[in-house]
């Protein structure tokens, strides 16, 4: 591929000659690599859940680490991925990363076949799952540069949001092709559950295999290396000394963290709480709707603000995890589901509200980092929510002490909201 020599998106006879067509092509690209990094990040929120089915004799506090650890791993690699875009090329760094999803894709496949697997290994295969999410910040970081101000709302909010539906996407797929022979005995025999049934627990793991390999292909022949980004760790550090990163940073672990958090926990705490339920038929609709709405997120915020926006849809989270905890404590099913759904709405409005705040915050290439960096801390909430939800039920019986803690930073982030960018005199309106 020809090496680009100019990209100006804010001239706007460049955007319509060339720019346009050409930032399409890369952003379609990056939204399916972003969706198979989310859905190998969040595969054991479906795997954990089912382990001691087949044979695993793992205790609820190992299964909820399975399903936190890639939450852990995956933000700690956004925050190395967030400044490495400008040191290897968006094209080049989106073929590395999505084909290193081929090794906890692979790897998950063969270990769940043999109950005998140490929890050990398990462990690493859950932490090589955060491949997957450290894929976010260098995804956004990169897209971020190719859009022109007024349409980087609706860029990152169709890049954040259809990538988000892989998590839906495998809390869905994941529970239908465990139950066929997908490959043949090509990828191995079935286990046996108590019922005599067989799955094909491994299937789960292998679909993304062929997707993964076909989307590398295409980042290699359609996207591109933007000139004039080239920027070191060094320069790129210049944003930790605006007090406007650490503000933003705190807000998008409001909203993201809990997106990713919740989709992660869900399907284990109903397991836990509410046995009755068969949780995997309607896991995913939470995930789903949040990360559907994700678009219509930035795009509102394009309309009307992203500060006015985010403002009125903390006020529905907070609402709306009350909610969760009122019915999850009256043991109501029906209206815990309806609040968590709405938990997820909430979260997935406010994803693309805040992504939409901070390039008016910060330059273009200090907007692309600040991006990178603050889905990087925010995406800690995909191990410390299980893992507070773990500890809340291990200490007390009850999820209510980790509901708690959410809804008081929820109120927090309200503050800080308010003060910097809501008020009448905030210092930075956006």
């Amino acid at each position: 591929m020809v090496a680009l020599q100019k990209w100006e998106p804010e001239d706007e006879l460049f955007w319509e000659e060339e720019g346009k067509k050409r930032a399409s092509r890369n952003l379609w690209i990056s939204i399916s690599a972003l969706f198979l990094a989310f859905a190998v990040w969040q595969i054991w929120s479906v795997i954990a859940a089912n382990l001691n089915d087949i044979g695993f004799a793992y205790t609820e506090s190992e299964l909820f680490l399975l399903t936190a650890l890639p939450g852990l791993t995956g933000a700690t690699l956004r925050i190395l991925y967030t400044f490495l875009v400008p040191i290897f090329g968006g094209r080049n760094w989106t073929i590395i990363s999505t084909a290193s999803l081929l090794l906890p894709a692979i790897g998950i496949g063969f270990a769940v076949q043999n109950p005998s697997t140490p929890f050990i290994t398990m462990a690493i295969l859950a932490a090589l799952c955060g491949f997957g999410g450290g894929n976010f910040a260098s995804s956004m970081a990169n897209i971020s540069f190719f859009y022109p101000k007024k349409a980087k709302g609706t860029a990152l909010g169709l890049n954040a949001g259809i990538g988000n539906l892989g998590v839906s996407a495998v809390q869905l797929l994941a529970p239908l092709v465990i139950t066929v022979a997908l490959f043949g005995t090509l990828t191995g025999a079935p286990q046996i559950l108590g019922d005599g049934s067989e799955v094909f627990m491994q299937n789960a793991a292998f679909i993304w295999v062929v997707p993964i390999v076909l989307t590398v292909v295409a980042a290699f022949f359609g996207m591109d290396n933007l000139p004039g980004m080239r920027a070191s760790v060094k320069e790129q550090a210049v944003i930790f000394k605006n007090k406007h990163t650490w503000i933003m940073t705190w807000l998008y672990t409001m909203c993201f963290g809990s997106f990713i958090g919740y989709a992660a926990a869900f399907p284990l705490l109903t397991r836990t709480e509410f046995p009755e339920i068969n949780v995997f038929q309607i896991a995913f609709i939470g995930p789903l709707l949040g990360a559907l709405v994700r678009p219509v997120g930035g795009w509102l915020s394009d309309k009307l603000g992203g500060a006015f926006v985010t403002f009125w849809d903390i006020i529905l989270l907070t609402v709306a995890t009350l909610g969760v905890m009122y019915f999850y404590n009256i043991g109501n099913f029906t209206g815990f589901l309806t609040m968590f759904i709405i938990v997820f709405i909430a979260t997935g409005i406010a994803n693309g509200s805040t992504f939409r705040m901070i390039p008016f915050i910060f330059v273009q290439k200090e907007a692309a980092v600040v991006l990178g960096f603050t889905s990087a801390i925010a995406a800690y909430g995909a191990f410390l929510i299980p893992m507070l939800f773990g500890w809340s039920i291990d200490k007390t019986g009850m999820a209510n002490l980790a509901l708690i803690i959410f809804i008081g930073y929820y109120l927090v982030s309200l503050a800080m909201h308010w003060y910097f960018y809501s008020r009448k005199n905030a210092e930075v309106k956006c």
